[in-house]
């Protein structure tokens, strides 16, 4: 069972993404999701960050509920 802390910081981390607070609101800021579009087909993932999301939030894993999170910021 995986006990680490998952949060915007960690799953932008998990993602390769710079996860500092100010790196993440910027990443907000740039980018926004249109009604509609789910998450994991946002244009700009790569496959494997398409993928992690995808799949994290399918299986309800320990990231589901910041997946959800960063969905709802980017909507």
């Amino acid at each position: 069972m995986d006990t680490s802390l998952h949060d915007l910081s960690t799953l932008f981390d998990q993602l390769g993404l710079e996860n500092s607070p100010e790196q993440i609101q910027d990443f907000v800021r740039q980018h926004k999701i249109s009604a509609g579009t789910a998450l994991a087909d946002a244009p700009f993932w790569n496959s494997a960050q398409a993928s992690f999301l995808r799949e994290g939030w399918r299986a309800d894993s320990d990231w589901s509920d910041v997946i959800d999170e960063l969905n709802t910021l980017l909507h």
